[in-house]
């Protein structure tokens, strides 16, 4: 298994594309403009408390309030506090939290107006970007998470990843961790952890301290709503949570870029520091690697598959739905039993995959195509959980329903990745059509089960637009037809075809139906 990270930088935006054996697994955006990610920290201010939620709305800077539930205050808030007080106020200068009074816990199933007045300053994080027109999500449980280890104030508990199931393992990183932990932190122990020395440990835990302390030197001169630590640049963070031993490449086409990334890794892992390449060519990174093709291929409501099978995927308010169709698929199978299994194995290897690359949260609903064996739903079943193991994002998925139906529930902490994949129609100005490499991809699979079909003459009939795009470059589509099929594919452009409309006709003329 290759892994690869793909790295475009732009004057407003840097754009991050993970491959996975040359296939996009995730995209993400990071715009300069955002000023409000998951893991920032703001000093903000409590604008009002409302009993009937339990919660408060707290000003954090954006044009909507974020929403504080009770529960995501912490047992520590009154130790909090006191100390943004005594910080903010000047009287406390030594921020390692060593000798700071601990104050009683509050109550479990207390009322958000006993803790927190109004006009009342208090220092928050993002767990939740702000999604459509509601505000941020906040917590007011801190937390600075590192490569290895994540530092919480006004804690002394050592926690560790569940994903790490040796139990020697896990208790011999909880007594190195132990040893070196900071009086007044707790620490958690990340997956990425397992194996590591002491002194790998140590380093990641005093960068985690010394961004505590820089955190707290703004916060003595901070008026809120104002940002006082912000969470380290999108390369560098996704790095810190995707990096691992798997990595065959880093391509980065910004120099400045590939120095600061260059650093990075040679702070977490020296040796691999030489799988980081600067890009230099006058062909566009994405168009090298063929991002562009997938992200145009892979975003659009309809997501074709192996063999004509393809997903729908729609989106509402409440919940994203899936709905999986054979299509004109021919299978080798000799039932329909087999046909659905093997249509459906597919399916969910290329849900979990457009779930982490769409980055979708909330309820998922994946109508897939019915079965009627049990051994064979639980098949699928597993299938699903196995696939969608390595996604970062917290989900849940429940067995099949007795419709056949699976549902997924997937944590949502940033907004949708939405990509356009329709264009102004160039017969048709007043509307939009898909991209022409959606319908270029279209052509193919039809083309290939023409082919199989044992047609030996065939000729494809398509508007002029369609036909010079198949034709043009070196090499063009048409003659990577040729290598893989041994065929010249005759192209006859039809002026009376609408943009999208294509067919396949015989030697005699007629139209091959599939």
């Amino acid at each position: 298994m290759n892994k690869e990270l793909i790295i475009r930088s732009s004057s407003n935006n840097i754009d991050f594309a993970l491959l996975k054996d040359s296939k996009i697994i995730e995209f993400q955006k990071d715009d300069e403009n955002v000023n409000f990610s998951v893991g920032d920290i703001f000093l903000a201010k409590v604008r009002k408390t409302m009993p009937a939620l339990n919660a408060a709305f707290v000003n954090v800077g954006y044009k909507k309030d974020g929403f504080l539930h009770y529960h995501d205050l912490g047992p520590k808030l009154p130790t909090l506090l006191n100390f943004i007080k005594s910080v903010s106020s000047g009287k406390l200068k030594n921020y390692s939290l060593k000798n700071f009074p601990v104050e009683q816990d509050i109550e479990k199933n207390g009322l958000m107006s006993d803790a927190l007045k109004p006009n009342q300053s208090i220092l928050v994080q993002i767990v939740k970007e702000p999604i459509s027109t509601k505000g941020p999500r906040i917590t007011s449980e801190l937390s600075l998470a590192g490569r290895y280890l994540v530092l919480v104030p006004f804690s002394n508990r050592i926690s560790i990843s569940q994903k790490i199931e040796d139990d020697e393992e896990k208790d011999r990183l909880k007594r190195l961790v132990k040893s070196i932990a900071p009086k007044g932190f707790g620490v958690i122990i990340r997956t990425v952890a397992k194996g590591k020395k002491v002194a790998e440990l140590d380093r990641d835990l005093q960068n985690l301290k010394n961004r505590w302390i820089a955190m707290c030197r703004k916060l003595h001169k901070a008026n809120p709503p104002s940002k006082v630590l912000t969470e380290m640049n999108k390369s560098s963070k996704i790095l810190r949570d995707v990096f691992d031993e798997t990595f065959t490449s880093i391509i980065v086409d910004d120099e400045a870029l590939y120095i600061q990334i260059k650093d990075y890794v040679n702070k977490i892992a020296p040796k691999r520091e030489s799988i980081i390449k600067f890009y230099k060519s006058d062909v566009p990174i994405f168009e090298k690697y063929g991002i562009e093709r997938q992200i145009k291929t892979s975003f659009g409501k309809t997501v074709s598959m192996t063999k004509g099978s393809y997903l729908v995927i729609e989106h509402t308010e409440a919940l994203h739905v899936v709905d999986v169709n054979s299509g004109n698929r021919k299978s080798s199978s000799k039932n329909q039993e087999e046909s659905a299994l093997e249509v459906n194995l597919i399916a969910a290897t290329e849900i979990a995959r457009q779930l982490r690359l769409r980055d979708m949260g909330g309820i998922i609903v994946v109508d897939f195509i019915d079965q009627g064996k049990a051994e064979n739903r639980k098949k699928l079943f597993n299938h699903l959980k196995t696939e969608m193991s390595e996604d970062r994002a917290k989900h849940k998925i429940l067995p099949p329903s007795k419709f056949g139906l699976i549902q997924i529930t997937r944590q949502r902490v940033r907004p949708e990745m939405k990509i356009k994949t329709r264009e102004e129609n160039p017969s048709n100005n007043r509307n939009e059509v898909e991209a022409p490499i959606i319908l270029i991809e279209k052509i193919s699979e039809e083309l290939e089960q023409v082919y199989n079909s044992g047609y030996k003459k065939f000729t494809l009939n398509t508007h002029p637009f369609i036909a010079a795009y198949l034709e043009k470059g070196y090499p063009s589509i048409r003659l990577k037809w040729y290598f893989k099929y041994q065929k010249w594919v005759k192209i006859i452009p039809r002026d009376a075809y609408k943009y999208l409309e294509y067919h396949f006709t015989q030697e005699d003329g007629k139209t091959i139906k599939l």
